[in-house]
């Protein structure tokens, strides 16, 4: 690194993009992996669609027992 950098010349904000959406990731549980991928295989889907879809069904249950 550097001792100094110079920033004379920068944009501030320049890559700032309002509105953006930050995709985070999310790891699971080897388990839980497991259980998702064979639902997955049998439905011959992909795992974000299937948690996606369990992740719903689980805000439609809460929203219920509000």
């Amino acid at each position: 690194m550097k001792k100094e950098y110079d920033f004379s010349k920068a944009e501030r904000g320049k890559f700032h993009r309002p509105g953006a959406k930050l995709n985070i990731p999310v790891y699971l549980e080897s388990e839980v992996q497991d259980f998702v991928d064979k639902i997955a295989e049998a439905r011959q889907s992909d795992t974000s669609t299937v948690v996606n879809e369990l992740l719903k069904s689980d805000m439609d249950i809460a929203k219920v027992i509000r």
